[in-house]
């Protein structure tokens, strides 16, 4: 089985989360590619997908919310799971069970088996103005709160599931 991991990062720690995904999947066995969402034209070559987004403000990105959306009929024929980056805070606060308001409207449109959600990284340094200023207002936590081990047990339950998928039927007459 070939699998697309991509995700809609604005600031990279999204899409390192993605890689850390793929490489996980692929030292279990499974073809895995991590491509950038904006690359992504066509599912046509994938049998599964794992999907992700940074969430700021509450929301996927949009780039997350537009691909999903353009895709939905080949996601709900394939196996997804979908993944969100974004809540900051010391690893040992565990995570609400939804930081973003349109994971439900996600999970449906795409008819993902899972959502997880990761801490993430935020980096003052890497923002803009406005994006420092709100992060002055809300008080967010500088540093990098992503949880590796917990990254590595998603792509683990990813590669278990799919051991007991079996890709699509090749059309009949099509050579084997």
């Amino acid at each position: 089985m070939r699998v697309l991991v991509t995700a809609a990062s604005r600031h990279q720690a999204t899409a390192e989360i993605a890689e850390a995904i793929a490489r996980g999947l692929a030292a279990r066995g499974v073809d895995a590619r991590a491509r950038p969402i904006g690359t992504v034209a066509d599912l046509g070559p994938y049998d599964a997908v794992v999907l992700g987004s940074a969430i700021y403000m509450g929301r996927w990105l949009k780039e997350a919310r537009v691909f999903a959306a353009q895709h939905s009929t080949a996601l709900t024929a394939m196996p997804v799971w979908l993944f969100g980056s974004g809540p900051l805070g010391p690893a040992d606060k565990p995570l609400p069970e939804s930081d973003a308001a349109d994971i439900d409207a996600m999970v449906a449109l795409t008819r993902a088996r899972e959502h997880r959600l990761f801490a993430g990284r935020l980096d003052g340094t890497r923002l803009g103005v406005a994006e420092r200023a709100v992060m002055k207002v809300v008080h967010a936590p500088e540093g990098d709160s992503r949880d590796w081990a917990a990254v590595d047990a998603f792509a683990a339950d990813i590669a278990a599931a799919l051991a007991h998928e079996t890709p699509a039927a090749a059309p009949l007459g099509a050579a084997g």
